[in-house]
């Protein structure tokens, strides 16, 4: 995490000094010869992970209130006056790490961390930072702010997770009933409508194509075959295929279309694969036992095969379920 320290008075400057040599992700910003605040955070606005203002948080407000565009991507700020008393995390405290950084400062100035965030008063989890802590695709905006609001007034929520194991952190409880459960967390979409899913990253979609498939029938097939498996598109974690296809175009367009990666093996890895049906088309054309089932399967570093291999015209796609652990 890159920091930018800026400061304004001699004692500022000293303090942050001292975050800079007890922090060695920080570094003091200087500015140019009559240069505002506001001109300085501008200037390293898309450099920086997070800044820490050493000065009044009016001046920190006014400066940023033109840069702020969206949580998810704004950096952290942090506040704090210029003996370090009180260490104000002012923005983006959950995804943008501003509550642990105000804590890492406070321990080094010595002073107190003002943390507003309900649930971390409450010493309840951050629902957004436990999805992205365990790869989770969380709902829409919306709903991640009621779920979240239940949580703080609530003190408690009931989770539901289909076929995953491990444990939850504090305010969550696991329940073995889904229609009971205030969070279902499950890569399918046939789940109880008044809860609030998270889905699991853990799908892997191995792909074989003709020559020159165009983009539309990579969508088309993948649309059709999680409708049947009743499957949802926020669990898929990447696509893999043979290396033969790594140049191909309408391939490449798909991944890129829906931020997946791909992931190739050739031929030699495909064929070490034991125990799956030999295609002889595949053999025919690249060479490999098959591409769909066997590249799923090695990408998901797994033995289940949620869809075996399905052809369409010039698609085949298998669904692989890579080990999932809260």
């Amino acid at each position: 995490m890159r920091v930018g320290i800026i400061s304004i008075t001699e004692a500022g400057q000293r303090l942050a000094k001292l975050i800079a040599d007890r922090l060695a992700s920080a570094h003091p910003l200087r500015r140019n010869k009559d240069e505002k605040v506001a001109e300085l955070l501008k200037r390293h606005w898309q450099s920086y992970d997070g800044f820490v203002c050493i000065m009044a948080t009016g001046i920190v407000v006014r400066s940023i209130a033109p840069l702020i565009t969206d949580k998810k991507t704004d950096p952290c700020i942090v506040v704090c006056d210029q003996q370090g008393s009180f260490v104000i995390s002012l923005l983006s405290g959950h995804l943008g790490g501003g509550n642990d950084l105000a804590r890492e400062i406070a321990a080094i100035s010595g002073g107190q961390a003002v943390i507003t965030t309900a649930s971390d008063t409450l010493g309840l989890v951050a629902l957004d930072i436990w999805a992205r802590d365990n790869n989770l695709t969380p709902p829409g905006r919306h709903e991640l702010t009621e779920i979240t609001t239940r949580l703080v007034n609530r003190k408690k929520l009931s989770v539901y997770c289909d076929g995953l194991t491990g444990s939850l952190p504090n305010g969550l409880v696991g329940t073995n009933r889904p229609e009971e459960a205030d969070i279902i967390i499950s890569n399918k979409n046939d789940n109880n409508v008044h809860a609030v899913q998270f889905y699991p990253q853990n799908l892997v979609i191995g792909i074989g194509c003709n020559r020159g498939t165009p983009l539309s029938e990579f969508e088309d097939a993948l649309a059709e075959l999680f409708s049947d498996l009743r499957l949802s598109r926020k669990s898929i974690k990447n696509l893999a295929s043979i290396d033969k296809k790594n140049d191909e175009i309408g391939l490449l367009e798909f991944a890129k279309k829906n931020s997946w990666s791909i992931e190739f093996f050739d031929k030699s890895t495909i064929n070490s694969q034991n125990n799956l049906e030999i295609s002889f088309a595949a053999l025919k054309a690249v060479g490999a036992i098959g591409v769909a089932e066997p590249a799923a399967l090695l990408s998901a570093k797994s033995n289940l095969l949620i869809s075996r291999k399905r052809k369409w015209k010039n698609v085949t796609m298998a669904v692989a379920q890579a080990p999932f652990t809260l």
